[in-house]
């Protein structure tokens, strides 16, 4: 069993931070200070016709700086973490030939672990064993969770009781390999290689909240409902990635007539919240990682600028 290659260009950027903390439009000041292009480091923006719900850059905002991995694949369709990392070193190749500097934007945390850290390229997916796991799980709910922290307790540890996927897959690699994932991923908690300029916006809490709920309001105004129920009419359903998306789960939810409008706004903001919580405890694991302080003075420029002047100061 062996370690994917590490894909990370040598000359890239990363920026990042919670939902709602100023990435976008950071990145762009900071795409244009320092002559690059932007590439998506976000797992919902990939998805067509999934706008509001992700933040995405608008048209104009995309007529200032060229953006890549956007709108490149249906909400219907599946896109794991390999597939993003071959989409990201096809777009890194089109922006060097433009002659500009690659600078990842986005708060996926996966997606940022598997360009900074590569990917473990662990054995097949056994349909037998994983469905002889889901019929356990199914009949009492909670055994994926209590038979991981038997066997691999590091993973457990990190992983939600509800995150079937990722249960499993753990499970699977251990009745395989006779070793915990956790072992094998080792990877994971090493540098990067080159020490790559990572910067992370880091906003006092009750800030950072208040902007979260403004911004879902400012969603739900812009027609947020509306583009779930049109994604819910069309042909094909949405993919279990697509449909879990914070802000989308909770809509599709009250159209099926599980809870109120008022109420589905309410899940999304503390779902949001959480959501940006473990954004950060992620962040906080990247020993590269720069936090940039920012308070309610902190503007777009002023950031792109303080970032722009670490990254020129010799040694960067």
């Amino acid at each position: 069993m062996a370690e994917a290659t590490c894909f990370l260009p040598s000359d890239a950027v990363f920026l990042t931070g919670p939902t709602a903390s100023g990435k976008s439009a950071c990145g762009i000041g900071l795409a244009q200070i320092i002559g690059a292009e932007i590439l998506s480091l976000d797992s919902m923006a990939i998805y067509r016709r999934m706008d509001i719900g992700t933040a995405k850059p608008t048209p104009q905002e995309r007529a200032l700086v060229p953006h890549c991995l956007i709108d490149i694949v249906e909400p219907s369709e599946s896109f794991s973490l390999a597939s993003y990392l071959k989409a990201a070193q096809t777009a890194v190749a089109q922006v060097r030939r433009h002659g500009a500097r690659p600078l990842f934007v986005g708060g996926t945390p996966l997606y940022l672990k598997g360009l900074l850290r590569g990917i473990f390229d662990g054995p097949e997916a056994d349909q037998r064993f994983r469905a002889l796991w889901q019929e356990k799980e199914r009949q009492s709910p909670g055994t994926l969770h209590a038979r991981l922290r038997q066997v691999d307790p590091v993973s457990a540890e990190r992983l939600h009781p509800n995150d079937h996927k990722r249960l499993l897959r753990a499970l699977e690699v251990y009745e395989v390999t006779g070793r915990p994932i956790s072992s094998l991923q080792t990877q994971f908690s090493q540098p990067a290689p080159s020490g790559a300029p990572l910067f992370v916006l880091d906003w006092p809490r009750e800030v950072l909240y208040n902007r979260i709920n403004r911004r879902v309001d400012a969603m739900i105004a812009a027609g947020l409902a509306d583009e779930v129920k049109s994604l819910l009419a069309e042909n094909k359903p949405l993919s279990k990635t697509a449909s879990a998306a914070v802000g989308y789960r909770e809509l599709i939810a009250h159209f099926r007539g599980e809870y109120s409008l008022d109420e589905a706004i309410e899940r999304i903001k503390r779902a949001t919240r959480n959501f940006a919580k473990r954004q950060m405890t992620w962040f906080r694991s990247f020993p590269e990682a720069r936090f940039i302080p920012m308070n309610d003075r902190s503007t777009a420029d002023s950031t792109a600028e303080t970032i722009a002047a670490i990254l020129s100061a010799p040694n960067a």
